[in-house]
């Protein structure tokens, strides 16, 4: 890279910061509505929520700036207006229920819709490398199995939004590893989008981080969730270097994990998964009395050495990419055996 385009990229980066902060500032003064702690909250005063929206609009000002530079990133198709249009469609469903607080069943709804016009324009699994049978091409099963990731990490990034700076930390961290991995393999709509979505949630950040100023609400946390899961299969099927459908689930692999114990825990253990509820690891950890600051800091730092992992696998080329999940799964297992014997011994579990 050379140093002007560097310089050019850092005030790409910038002017998203700038636009996401400032318009997060402005919501902070101006709240569209306010969350008031209930028995399942972890703040204790109302706090401006629907933050998010500032994450939405940075994003767009980075999508505008790539279409002027259309004739070096190739995003005149249709799947990149699929991917728009239904990212703007969550977005503003999430937003009208931050606001006036609407049935689930709107969103997940609107979340469906959403997902059927990225599938419909091409945003779809196509490839996938499966252990003992290696890179298996297209099959029937691809369509549930893309609707199930899209919509699965949409719903758990927003579950996972639920301590000061969390949620947009890991953000950060995971669309900048993400960026860097999509520059390595020169997929460079990839690396544009990706650092888009990091200098957004940065520049919200700067008044979510503990004790957070504002919140993201459903707005912000499933539209990153989308945004993850749809840019995944963008960058292994249409971009130009294909990169491995596994990096994103290995860069949120620390939310993924916690979101699957956490429903398979509470589904072993009878109770109604649909409920609201305060048993997330992150959740019984702060409960045990880790403080926001301390348990984002963990997640964060668990987001880091997932982003190191897999700048490794696409570095290294590793022949069989779910080797690397393996460390992270035996230390998640360990982390989770842990706080659940210290909630169960607070008879907080």
């Amino acid at each position: 890279m050379s140093f002007l385009a560097f310089f050019l990229d850092l005030v790409f980066a910038a002017a998203i910061v700038c636009c996401s902060a400032g318009l997060t500032g402005w919501l902070v003064r101006h709240p569209l509505v306010h969350d008031v702690p209930n028995e399942r909250s972890s703040h204790r005063v109302p706090t401006p929520r629907g933050g998010g929206l500032a994450i939405v609009a940075g994003f767009l000002l980075g999508i505008l700036l790539i279409h002027l530079c259309g004739d070096v990133v190739p995003i005149r198709s249709r799947y990149f207006w699929g991917f728009l249009a239904s990212l703007l469609l969550v977005a503003a469903v999430s937003l009208y229920d931050d606001v006036k607080t609407r049935s689930p069943l709107l969103k997940i709804g609107t979340q469906l819709i959403a997902i059927a016009m990225m599938m419909g324009t091409g945003i779809l699994i196509d490839t996938l490398h499966v252990p003992w049978l290696g890179l298996v091409a297209a099959q029937w099963w691809f369509y549930p199995l893309t609707l199930f990731w899209l919509l699965g990490l949409t719903n758990a990034y927003n579950f996972m939004d639920g301590l000061d700076g969390m949620a947009a930390g890991t953000a950060v961290i995971a669309s900048l590893f993400f960026s860097v991995i999509a520059f390595q393999q020169g997929s460079f709509f990839i690396y544009f989008a990706a650092l888009a979505l990091c200098a957004a949630s940065l520049g919200f950040l700067v008044f979510n981080w503990p004790p957070a100023r504002i919140f993201m609400g459903d707005i912000g946390s499933t539209f990153l969730g989308l945004a993850f899961a749809s840019l995944a299969i963008v960058a292994a099927r249409d971009d130009h270097a294909h990169v491995s459908l596994f990096v994103v689930p290995l860069l949120l692999f620390h939310f993924l994990f916690d979101t699957v114990f956490t429903f398979l825990r509470r589904l072993l253990r009878g109770e109604n998964v649909f409920q609201a509820h305060r048993t997330h690891l992150y959740q019984l950890l702060n409960r045990l009395g880790y403080s926001h600051g301390k348990v984002s800091l963990l997640y964060a730092a668990m987001a880091f050495a997932q982003g190191l992992a897999a700048l490794w696998m696409v570095n290294r080329l590793v022949a069989n990419p779910f080797l690397m999940y393996l460390p992270f799964l035996f230390l998640h297992a360990m982390y989770a055996a842990c706080v659940i014997k210290r909630a169960k011994q607070r008879g907080i579990a």
